[in-house]
């Protein structure tokens, strides 16, 4: 499960990443769209908007874009950024 703030002293399984310029803690090895999209947007309204996650520093260097069902390896400082559009 995700956590919203940039607590420390973290346990071997707690990875640290940056979304939308922010410090999060997140516990797990993979994540997914749904799962980074509420650290950005609290309370995010997927009727009414679209949200477009990007990621750089991923595992291995890798750097793309998290589409709705995806998940990604998690690596710590990994940065992921969040952009919200109306679906109109």
């Amino acid at each position: 499960m995700a956590q919203q703030d940039g607590s420390h002293g973290k346990s071997e399984h707690e990875y640290t990443i940056i979304v939308n310029g922010r410090e999060r803690t997140i516990d797990q090895k993979k994540v997914g769209y749904r799962d980074i999209v509420p650290l950005a947007y609290p309370d995010p309204n997927y009727d009414n908007f679209l949200y477009t996650v990007t990621y750089i520093k991923g595992e291995g260097g890798h750097e793309g874009t998290l589409l709705d069902g995806e998940t990604v390896p998690v690596q710590n400082e990994m940065v992921f950024n969040v952009r919200r559009s109306d679906k109109s």
